[in-house]
């Protein structure tokens, strides 16, 4: 869920720069699926969510926990593979393929001076992750706002992904909270989403998420950016191993007019493969282990 909201608040242009402490999960004995209960249906359905949204902040900020993974992106700017690794400092990743082939010489030669430009300037390196941190700080903000934001209840027949290894999962369907009052810009983000979530019932952490734009989305009353109904979100997560959670495959569709100028059709697609568990280290050691060669695809 983290993911789904900070592409889809980026999609409309909003990056401010604010922390907010992360939720805490309940303490509650009768938890849904601890052993004392009477079974993982036996709670309000937003007890998922509120568990769900704490463990997606946990996932986002992967504290003490590293890897190394190829990521391949479709979206206007093409078509796009990255050899992408986790340090102490930020992400980086070298980019390895455009449009389904190899680099070619002169731009591999480019990349790899990028890289090792950010190795002698920390400065460089700072403003390359500036973004993401700011994305993160939106999720930071938002993700523990989800609870409120809407209405849940228990999907019919619990339909199972069959992609969690067997791992039971509890299926909850949500829509808008129409007394949820944004307390910002961004937060309108919430308003407009409806759909279905899947939630690991073992450690309570979303394996998948779909959701639908059901009504339009004001940024700011529509001056900043307005977002049309019928728009896409999938998001789908995988545990690694250790208990870390990660994306493996994030579709957003939608159609969104900025400024109330222009409209654009965003439609993109990021899906993630070959996890790797690495060792802590800096992003100069990463730097250099991506400038390698690297790993075979699995």
């Amino acid at each position: 869920m983290a993911a789904a909201t900070v592409l889809f608040v980026s999609a409309a242009g909003r990056a401010d720069a604010f922390a907010q402490k992360p939720g805490t999960l309940p303490q509650s004995t009768d938890r849904p699926g601890s052993e004392t209960g009477s079974g993982p249906l036996s709670v309000p359905p937003r007890t998922w969510i509120v568990d769900a949204t704490a463990n997606e902040l946990i996932a986002l900020h992967h504290r003490n926990s590293y890897l190394r993974y190829r990521m391949h992106t479709v979206d206007e700017k093409g078509d796009r593979v990255r050899d992408v690794i986790e340090s102490r400092d930020g992400t980086v990743a070298r980019l390895l393929m455009r449009d389904g082939k190899p680099l070619a010489k002169d731009e591999d030669e480019g990349e790899r001076q990028r890289l090792t430009e950010m190795i002698e300037s920390p400065e460089a390196f700072a403003k390359h992750i500036r973004n993401s941190e700011s994305q993160r700080k939106i999720a930071d903000r938002l993700v523990p706002l989800m609870p409120d934001a809407g209405l849940f209840n228990y999907t019919a027949g619990q339909p199972q992904t069959g992609t969690n290894g067997g791992g039971l999962e509890v299926v909850i369907d949500y829509r808008p909270n129409p007394a949820f009052v944004p307390p910002t810009t961004e937060a309108e983000a919430l308003t407009g989403l409806e759909g279905r979530v899947w939630i690991d019932a073992k450690t309570h952490t979303v394996v998948r998420m779909e959701g639908t734009i059901s009504h339009a989305v004001n940024f700011g009353w529509g001056v900043l950016a307005h977002i049309y109904p019928g728009g896409k979100l999938v998001l789908k997560q995988t545990n690694t191993g250790g208990g870390r959670w990660i994306f493996t495959d994030f579709r957003m569709q939608l159609t969104v007019r900025a400024l109330m100028v222009k409209t654009v059709k965003v439609d993109t697609r990021v899906q993630a493969s070959d996890f790797q568990s690495i060792s802590a280290m800096s992003y100069q050691d990463a730097i250099h282990l991506l400038l390698g060669p690297p790993p075979r695809a699995q």
